[in-house]
């Protein structure tokens, strides 16, 4: 990815020739580890946080965390967001002296409108298991969902299901789960399931925010 894409049409051509390298596998069951994902801006938008964690699977107790601070590596482009982001995360997963098993994104794989969204962006990128679990829907609809915590309705686009709107936490809104790489969603799911034992976000998703918006502030 050097140099990194300056244009809509390069972000769009390397779009297109990392998409074709997602691999489909089942993925890690029972990861020892794993890292949690995020970037958060000031309020001007011209600064960046950008943060991974990476926690034991088994107590959710921090093993490792490295943080970046930058600038947007890419103007806003919608479909092309994660050209922003991506340059930051991958320095700041380079500082890690823990390798996650698997990595989980503020955002969405699968669940995007040209099938490659930040978390497939990353997963290709290090070859690790990676998907995203994002609070809002990109795109795809679905069927109502179970009130029950567990309960799932496959996100559907175009008729092709890009992943699973997962009910987390009890009467508590649903959050958006799809692949990314070398992970399916059933697997992708159960692990959200197990990192959202208490809050409707994963702990991943919510130790990485944490860590990024203190860079900010």
């Amino acid at each position: 990815m050097q140099p990194w894409p300056r244009t809509e049409e390069e972000a769009l051509a390397a779009q297109d020739l990392l998409r074709g390298r997602v691999v489909t596998a089942p993925g890690p069951a029972s990861p020892a580890t794993v890292a949690g994902l995020d970037v958060a801006y000031d309020d001007s938008g011209d600064r960046l946080g950008a943060a991974v964690v990476v926690l034991n699977t088994e107590d959710l107790s921090v093993r490792d965390t490295a943080v970046i601070r930058g600038r947007p590596a890419f103007p806003y482009v919608p479909g092309l967001f994660a050209f922003r982001e991506v340059p930051a995360l991958m320095a700041a997963l380079e500082k890690l002296t823990v390798r996650p098993d698997v990595l989980i994104c503020d955002g969405h794989g699968l669940a995007h409108p040209r099938r490659f969204g930040l978390a497939a962006h990353l997963g290709v990128l290090t070859d690790l298991p990676s998907f995203g679990v994002g609070k809002t829907r990109l795109i795809g609809a679905w069927e109502p969902v179970g009130e029950g915590r567990g309960s799932r309705s496959a996100l559907v686009d175009d008729g092709e299901t890009v992943g699973a709107v997962l009910r987390t936490q009890t009467g508590v809104k649903p959050v958006f789960v799809s692949v990314g790489h070398r992970i399916d969603l059933d697997t992708a799911c159960a692990l959200t399931l197990r990192l959202a034992a208490r809050y409707r976000l994963p702990e991943t998703t919510r130790a990485a925010d944490r860590v990024c918006r203190d860079l900010l502030s």
